[in-house]
């Protein structure tokens, strides 16, 4: 049986990509979403890519305008207006360091600005509340959390606002913020 190369290609192409490409993440960051709320100029942007084997996430946080001084930043297991238990360093700082576990591959917090990581099961810790059933090392389980919109990114800042000073549900960023194109 001969095959044509276009036809070869036209077989090929389904394999070599996927119709929705990498699943993209996004959470705003501002302080009406923390619990409780908090009036703050602060605001941010988490944008995230997990990639295709689900084996690591790509992230950027961006954040500005806080009030206190930064000390740290997290993804918790938590819906939305539930304080839920930290998962994942997304950032640290000198007065507010992560745990030993996760402290050398986890980024410094800048005051303002960016911080780029990428989370791979290493960087998952166990949730402090031992009902939520999230153990070290499970990022199968954080992306689960994540679909099901049972996670959020936080950035925390003293001496005002310890528990977080702004914060965003994370979600599909195609799905759920169609005022932005899906990059």
């Amino acid at each position: 049986m001969k095959i044509s190369y276009a036809t070869l290609v036209l077989l090929l192409v389904p394999v070599l990509t996927s119709a929705d490409g990498p699943e993209r993440l996004r959470a705003d960051l501002i302080g009406y979403q923390e619990v409780p709320s908090v009036s703050t100029p602060a605001h941010g942007t988490f944008t995230a890519v997990v990639a295709n084997d689900e084996e690591s996430i790509s992230y950027e946080l961006t954040y500005s305008d806080l009030i206190g001084t930064v000390q740290q930043a997290h993804i918790h297991f938590g819906q939305k207006s539930v304080n839920g238990s930290v998962v994942i360093w997304l950032c640290q700082t000198a007065t507010t360091p992560a745990p030993a576990s996760v402290a050398a591959i986890t980024p410094v917090c800048p005051q303002s600005g960016t911080v780029v990581g990428t989370i791979t099961s290493a960087n998952v810790v166990a949730a402090g509340t031992p009902s939520q059933q999230i153990t070290a090392g499970e990022l199968a389980e954080v992306i689960a959390a994540i679909r099901g919109g049972v996670a959020y990114a936080n950035v925390h800042a003293t001496p005002l606002n310890p528990g977080g000073e702004i914060r965003g549900q994370i979600q599909d960023n195609k799905k759920d913020h169609p005022d932005h194109d899906g990059r």
